[in-house]
């Protein structure tokens, strides 16, 4: 029997006793004390609207859209460059690698290079998002209540930075497209009526619609000449064949049906009538309305393009400001010496129960 209890002491303070006491001595006396400061951010997008039920519950469900702007501050404060960013004067490293620290908890123990700080630091590094409400909370640890707060600040700062950063360059990129947009609107405008103006000028035609009308009134005065004339002529040849006039009548209607014909050719006659240049008359100025109000359309939408990026301003806002803890929350010393004793002791009852069925095999 005594025996037995031999054999069964010096498992147990292998698997038990020895790291309890490891435990005891670590988190008693040389674990340094962790503060964290806690911030809560969200990203405010003014043009989106209320959310109904069923969005916050495919939200809960995993199934809903989430938002894009939360997603990229979480990407960011995750990544290579919001560390690189916040260690760019090199406090952050130096907060993590204080010679005070105890050597087990403070950075560089197994290398400084800044691939083994990036690593470090998420650890320290806690970013979660509500279910529902989309805000952040931003946790950061370190071993002082001040350069907790002061990491946690950075990276809000950083985070703000992005966000606006991101917005006016999709307000840029949105207004730049309209105002290119409009410039090419522009010439194609002042190309169309300057080839308006210059047929106007080598053919002699301001107006050529305005032209024929003239054109068209004087045929018709002139016709209505021609028919008094030759109704003159008709009654004098009818009731005084003899009279002196008849040749004088006979010349006036030769006259105005000449005059007729000319004014005619000048309306629908060959290349250089007013019918030909009419055609291309308004084709030019089917082109230059055409650019005009293409012009206008383009200048409509870059105000509105304007105005939707005011509308699409996003934002970041400070739910809550990184706090200054005032007690230190890890680690905690009581809870992790005592997982340590349960964990050496079931440890110790697996090894216990294989050693005696290695016996009983045995025996």
């Amino acid at each position: 029997m005594i025996a037995r209890l031999k054999s069964l002491v010096s498992p147990a303070l292998l698997v038990v006793l020895v790291p309890t006491l490891i435990a005891m001595i670590y988190y008693g006396l040389l674990a340094e004390d962790v503060y964290i400061s806690e911030s809560r951010i969200v990203v405010r997008h003014p043009t989106q609207g209320p959310r109904s039920p069923l969005d916050l519950a495919l939200d809960q469900t995993g199934f809903g859209a989430a938002n894009e702007g939360n997603n990229t501050v979480i990407s960011y404060l995750q990544s290579r460059a919001a560390v690189n960013e916040a260690n760019e004067d090199g406090a952050l490293k130096a907060a993590y690698s204080d010679p005070e620290l105890f050597w087990f908890d403070r950075f560089g123990l197994f290398g400084d290079s800044d691939e083994e700080f990036y690593d470090y630091f998420q650890s320290k590094l806690e970013v979660d998002e509500g279910a529902t409400t989309q805000v952040l909370t931003i946790r950061v640890r370190a071993y002082a209540p001040e350069q907790a707060q002061a990491i946690n600040g950075r990276l809000v700062e950083q985070s703000e930075a992005l966000v606006n950063s991101l917005a006016q360059r999709s307000q840029a990129d949105l207004i730049a497209i309209a105002e290119r947009e409009v410039e090419e609107a522009t010439q194609k405008a002042r190309a169309a009526a300057v080839e308006l103006a210059r047929y106007r000028n080598t053919s002699g035609i301001v107006d050529p619609i305005q032209e024929s009308e003239v054109g068209l009134q004087m045929i018709s005065k002139l016709q209505d000449e021609l028919i008094a004339a030759q109704t003159r002529l008709r009654q004098l040849q009818t009731y005084t064949p003899d009279a002196s006039q008849i040749p004088f009548l006979r010349t006036q209607v030769r006259d105005l049906q000449a005059e007729i014909d000319a004014a005619r050719g000048n309306l629908t006659g060959g290349r250089s009538s007013l019918s030909s240049a009419l055609t291309r008359y308004q084709e030019l100025q089917v082109e230059s309305d055409f650019a005009e109000k293409q012009l206008a359309a383009t200048r409509a939408s870059l105000q509105e393009a304007r105005a939707e990026a005011r509308r699409k301003q996003a934002y970041l806002e400070k739910i809550a400001a990184p706090s200054l803890p005032d007690y230190p929350v890890e680690p905690r010393r009581i809870r992790s010496i005592l997982a340590a004793l349960v964990l050496g002791l079931l440890a110790w009852g697996v090894l216990s129960m294989l050693a005696i069925g290695v016996r009983e095999h045995r025996d």
